[in-house]
């Protein structure tokens, strides 16, 4: 898809893209277009819902805090709303969801096997962008 397409893509074509995300199918994003693809897809939708939740799969409590404040900055979210001092460190791999409607998070231990960004896009009304998409590779915004 060229960056001209990326501009003219649809609900519907962006939905597809990420569907293929899917936990049950996971996919590795490596090559820049097909991150570009992605990242195009998950700002439509983000753009197009009310409020978004996320949930971060990550190595460590650094990765997923440096994470969490890519996707938020990407996002357009404050990236104020991350007090790092809120956290303390947890050994070994983490789970953080981030909560756009109330802004605020939470972290825990995970021990699942999956690696990755889901992104949860809510709307207020029934026929708008309701829909969890993911995982999403760590390092899409970076």
């Amino acid at each position: 898809m060229s960056n001209q397409n990326l501009h003219n893509l649809t609900v519907t074509q962006a939905e597809k893209n990420l569907h293929e995300l899917t936990c049950q199918d996971m996919k590795s994003v490596e090559l820049q277009e097909e991150k570009a693809i992605t990242r195009a897809a998950i700002l439509l939708l983000v753009n197009s819902s009310d409020y978004q939740m996320l949930g971060i799969c990550a190595d460590s409590t650094t990765e997923a805090l440096s994470t969490l404040g890519n996707y938020l900055e990407a996002l357009g979210y404050h990236t104020t709303l991350m007090n790092e001092s809120n956290f303390h460190s947890i050994e070994g791999s983490v789970y953080l969801k981030f909560n756009g409607m109330k802004e605020s998070y939470i972290m825990e231990s995970y021990t699942g096997k999956y690696r990755g960004v889901l992104v949860s896009c809510q709307s207020d009304e029934a026929t708008g962008i309701n829909g969890t998409y993911g995982y999403l590779p760590l390092d899409l915004f970076t």
